[in-house]
């Protein structure tokens, strides 16, 4: 791709009304010439399409394109994440908006000959709701689209990521043009930004603006502005989605932040793990290099400004910021006391900003529409929109984005549709390993920072688990436990070792071997933990024990006294048992048990187990043909 600096804010503009035309068609904006329809076909390039093989859709349609000659009729570009990534490989095809899901290469002839040459749509491709079965046919019929609001998320899915020019177009880079051509203060973008309420959108929700400020205000020989893209959340891939679908929402924020601060360097930490969007990345910022909007004198102003990429190894500690810039500093990851903030004291003991990707993604847009536009949007505590990742036991998965204020009832039934094969809803949990796990009476409960933690969990970076009666929450909390535990980088005594003595807790309570008493220590050493851990990994913690513990209490109850697990899912509590009713006697069982544990005679019910002897694999039940062996 050939491009050419651009000078002045007037070259930016130019260029953003040469490339609208190219793509109008994504945005309702097409003509018929000549009766002859033109289409433009989006290719999901995000990880979960790219790891379905859409690459191998999208180089097969352009192909096929080029074989019947329809280059002049329809194009193919790369795109982000559409967020529905449980249906890829994904494809949408514009000015239609169909949205066709689980494309594979085969399907193209279907596409090119019926949809583009005819105009039909290719039925069988299409997305059914999972609540009455009924066809939906484009992006905007979508029970999955239905109540998101796309801020942070809004390109994605949109415009090709490799190519900056779309990103011009979809006004990228002219609040940053605005800002350089009027010589704004620095001191009105932070008024904006604390009149709008973008809180961060990294776990903590601190005031954005008031962050910027305390950079801004605090001396240094350097300043430095620093990206966390390396989320710790395994559920939380959104800012992982927004670099492969939009990576100039971020490095425009990223400069202003440096023309705010007074900062002339930045740093994308972003996990290695991420190789899409890494890739995505490094073709972003040297696009913006050659197009004069990263480097010496921007656009032909006096500011200068530079970005470089940092790879980290994907440590959950490392979502911390002080455990961060040591990382980025080459230093093994760890947080240190704070005060001093990194404000103050940041990267090589110079103030630095940093927030996270998703919280960038709000400045272009927040700089360009208002304070007043956004802070409209959300609840009084928390403005504007959030992005979640929505997994677990439910039918639509995938990553959303809804107005703050949007209440957890919403999103499970309306945007998920429920849950997976009609079982009963049994917890939701949000802020990922750090989270609470919220039971189906508080289901009306708003999303916003003060909401979740007022009932024992947090916002977190934005997973969204969702449970059923099949989900055993004492496992659950010892699952999330083992996580922290295992990610503890070590440093304070409280987390090493307060951790520890937790799981050994919660191992012994799902063994069996549990005590009234547990209950009571496990309470109180979480609290002693959350109060003394020297950064956000240790003190919250406990969130998933404190929350299953106040919620879902009669369950520890039934492990202990009982020795039973409700969900049937602690192996220990559990005996594989035969029937007598249902079981033909027709040995398949027997045959599959790797220990010999069930006897009996062929065609003489029942079959036995010898729970002496059985090992609780589960391996007789699937092969069972009358269903009738089962864990109790």
């Amino acid at each position: 791709m050939q491009l050419r600096p651009l000078k002045t804010v007037q070259d930016i503009k130019m260029l953003k009304e040469e490339t609208l035309k190219d793509i109008s068609l994504r945005l309702k904006e097409y003509k018929i010439e000549n009766e002859i329809k033109k289409y433009h076909i989006l290719v999901c390039a995000g990880t979960g399409c790219t790891s379905s093989k859409s690459n191998i859709v999208r180089q097969k349609l352009e192909k096929e394109i080029e074989k019947r000659n329809l280059q002049d009729r329809v194009k193919v570009f790369k795109t982000g994440c559409f967020g529905f990534c449980k249906l890829g490989p994904i494809i949408a095809v514009h000015p239609d908006r169909t949205f066709y899901i689980k494309v594979d290469q085969n399907d193209v002839d279907d596409i090119l000959d019926k949809h583009i040459m005819n105009g039909q749509v290719v039925e069988k491709l299409l997305y059914k709701s999972p609540s009455n079965n009924k066809i939906q046919e484009t992006i905007d019929e979508i029970d999955f689209f239905n109540h998101q609001m796309r801020i942070a998320l809004r390109n994605c899915g949109v415009i090709n990521p490799e190519d900056i020019r779309e990103y011009i177009a979809l006004d990228g880079y002219l609040a940053l043009a605005n800002i350089l051509e009027n010589n704004i203060n620095p001191e009105e973008i932070i008024k904006t930004l604390k009149e709008s309420g973008l809180r961060g959108r990294g776990g903590g929700g601190f005031l954005t603006g008031l962050k910027w400020e305390y950079a801004r205000n605090y001396e240094g020989n350097k300043k430095y502005v620093l990206c966390n893209a390396d989320e710790g959340d395994p559920g939380a891939f959104m800012d992982r989605s927004i670099l492969e679908g939009d990576p100039h929402s971020v490095i425009e924020a990223m400069i202003i932040a440096g023309y705010t601060i007074g900062a002339s360097q930045g740093y994308i930490y972003v996990r290695a793990e991420y190789p899409i969007a890494v890739e995505r990345l490094e073709i972003a910022i040297k696009q913006a290099r050659e197009l004069g909007i990263l480097g010496k004198n921007i656009l032909g102003s006096s500011f200068s400004f530079d970005l470089d990429i940092r790879l980290g190894a994907g440590a959950f500690v490392c979502g911390e910021e002080t455990a961060l810039i040591q990382s980025v500093m080459g230093l093994r990851g760890e947080p240190r006391p704070r005060p001093p903030f990194p404000a103050e004291v940041g990267l090589w003991e110079m103030p630095t900003l940093n927030n996270n990707v998703e919280t960038y993604a709000n400045i272009p847009i927040i700089l360009r529409k208002g304070a007043k536009w956004y802070s409209s949007i959300g609840t009084e505590d928390s403005k504007g929109t959030k992005v979640f990742a929505l997994a677990g036991q439910i039918n639509n998965t995938g990553l959303i984005e809804v107005p703050m204020g949007t209440t957890l009832r919403t999103i499970i039934y309306e945007i998920g549709r429920g849950i997976h094969d009609n079982k009963k809803f049994k917890a939701v949990q949000t802020g990922g390993p750090s989270g609470g796990c919220i039971p189906e009476s508080l289901l009306d409960t708003k999303i916003d920072f003060k909401s979740l933690t007022d009932i024992g969990s947090m916002m977190g970076s934005g997973g969204m688990i969702i449970m059923d009666e099949t989900d055993c929450m004492v496992d659950i909390a010892r699952f999330y436990l083992q996580f922290a535990q295992d990610e503890s980088c070590g440093k304070c005594v409280p987390c090493r070792i307060g951790t520890k003595r937790l799981l050994e807790i919660l191992n012994k309570i799902t063994s069996g071997k549990g005590e009234m008493e547990d209950l009571e220590i496990l309470e109180n050493l979480c609290y002693d933990i959350k109060n003394s851990s020297l950064c956000g990994l240790g003190q919250t913690a406990p969130n998933p024990i404190l929350s299953t513990l106040k919620y879902f209490r009669d369950e520890y109850i039934a492990h202990i006294k009982d020795k039973t697990c409700p969900a049937g899912v602690c192996n220990d509590l559990l005996k594989v048992v035969i029937s007598e009713e249902k079981c033909i006697a027709c040995g398949i069982c027997a045959r599959v048990c790797p220990v010999n544990a069930i006897t009996g005679e062929h065609k003489k019910p029942p079959f036995y187990i010898n729970q002496d002897i059985c090992i609780k694999c589960g391996a007789c039940i699937p092969k069972c043909p009358v269903n009738a062996i089962y864990k109790r």
